[in-house]
This record gives structure tokens, sequence and C-alpha cells, in this order.
């Protein structure tokens, strides 16, 4: 259903390093990008997530209740996840565990722009 999310940066450069950095972790590269916004993906087709420069020249700010939630295959590679980001300057915003009623894990941090993020799985 979600082709692709976009969140704002000030610095294209410096969260595009982040970015590469931390989707590394889960085989997602660069699929397009330019002096404007890159986006990244696993493959052709899968959704994407991009970083932009705003359109109208004003300084990108970080969307209140804004969070976008990058699936992943397990609790491992939420803590992977979490971790890397971390190491890259991000902060944390929830440790990795679970969350609700047991069923579903979380991880969350604010990328060096101060975007919140959440990397989950799903128990079966």
């Amino acid at each position: 259903m979600i082709g692709y999310i976009t969140i704002g940066t000030n610095n294209l450069e410096k969260s595009g390093k982040y970015y590469d950095e931390l989707f590394s972790v889960i085989g997602a590269g660069r699929i397009m990008s330019d002096d404007h916004i890159i986006l990244w993906a696993k493959k052709p087709g899968d959704a994407m997530f991009s970083v932009i420069t705003p359109e109208d020249g004003k300084a990108a700010t970080v969307g209140n209740g804004t969070m976008p939630a990058i699936i992943v295959d397990g609790l491992d590679t939420i803590k992977k996840l979490h971790a890397k980001a971390l190491s890259l300057g991000a902060t944390d915003e929830g440790e990795p565990g679970p969350r609700g009623d047991g069923q579903f894990y979380f991880g969350y941090v604010r990328d060096p722009d101060g975007n919140k993020m959440a990397f989950y799985s799903m128990q079966e």
C-alpha cells in the first residue's frame, strides 16, 4: 500500500551518509539521488524511504506525531539497527524490546535531524 515515505533534512549529504550506513544493516541501498532527494529500497518495486530538502527553501522541521516504521525480520535485527543508529549520531527514543501484548517488538530512535523512527517486527 505505501510506495514511499519522505522526511525532511537540512543537510542532504550528512543525512545521506547516515541512512547509507543505517540501511546497510538490512541490505537496502540508494536507488535514486540528486541534489534534492535520496531514496533507498531493498529492491525495485519495494516500498522506499527518502530524505529531501524542502521544496519551499525553508528549513526542514520535525513533524510532531510523524514516525516512519521500518519492518524487519526480528528482534536481533531491531537491536542491530538501533545500535547502528546510535553509533551514527541518533538519539535513543526507546530501547528494543516487546511492546503491547508481546506480539510486537520495537526500537525507537531520532536521526541527527530529529526525525523519529521505529524499527519493528511482528512475532507469529
